[in-house]
C-alpha cells in the first residue's frame, strides 16, 4: 500500500548560516521523517535561456523546463549536495519539492544529493559536504 505525499510545506522555522560548502540551510524545529520540507521556488526558464545563464541555482524539471532558483525568496536554493542526504527531492506537476527522508533535528543541515551530472561537472574532487568535509580536512592534516 503507497501513500500519497502531501505536496504542502510544513511550517517549519529555517537558518541561514555558514557550514562546510558556504552557506547552507539549517533546521530550527524539528522535522519529522516523510515531512514536505520547502518548495524550490523560482523564474521557469526555457532551454535557450538556460543555455545562456551563468546560474549556478538551476534546477532542470524536464527537457523543455529548468527553474531558476537564484532569487533570494528562494529559500531552498541555500540546500546543498549532500553525499549522505537527509532530504530527497520529488517533482510534481513542474514543481520541486524537499522531503524529509528521516528524522531532523534542530541544528542539523539540510542536504540532499545533487546528482551525477552536478557533481561531475562543479564539485569534481572537491566535495565539501559534512559527510566529506572532514575526510578532506584528515587528509590535508597528514
Amino acid at each position: 500500500m503507497t501513500t500519497r505525499r502531501r505536496y504542502k510545506p510544513g511550517d517549519f522555522e529555517f537558518a541561514v548560516k555558514r557550514s562546510s560548502a558556504g552557506l547552507g540551510l539549517f533546521a530550527v524545529s524539528a522535522i519529522p521523517k516523510g515531512a514536505c520540507v520547502i518548495e524550490y521556488t523560482g523564474t521557469p526558464m526555457t532551454n535557450a535561456e538556460r543555455e545562456a545563464s551563468n546560474s549556478r541555482y538551476l534546477f532542470e524539471i524536464n527537457t523543455r523546463l529548468t527553474i531558476d532558483g537564484s532569487p533570494r525568496s528562494n529559500t531552498a536554493r541555500y540546500i546543498n549536495h549532500s553525499c549522505k542526504p537527509n532530504c530527497e527531492i520529488e517533482i510534481y506537476k513542474n514543481r520541486v519539492w524537499i522531503f524529509a527522508l528521516r528524522n531532523i533535528k534542530p541544528g542539523e543541515e539540510l542536504g540532499y544529493e545533487y546528482g551525477e551530472e552536478y557533481v561531475s561537472a562543479y564539485l569534481a574532487g572537491k566535495c565539501l559536504c559534512a559527510a566529506c568535509a572532514p575526510k578532506a580536512q584528515k587528509s590535508k592534516a597528514a
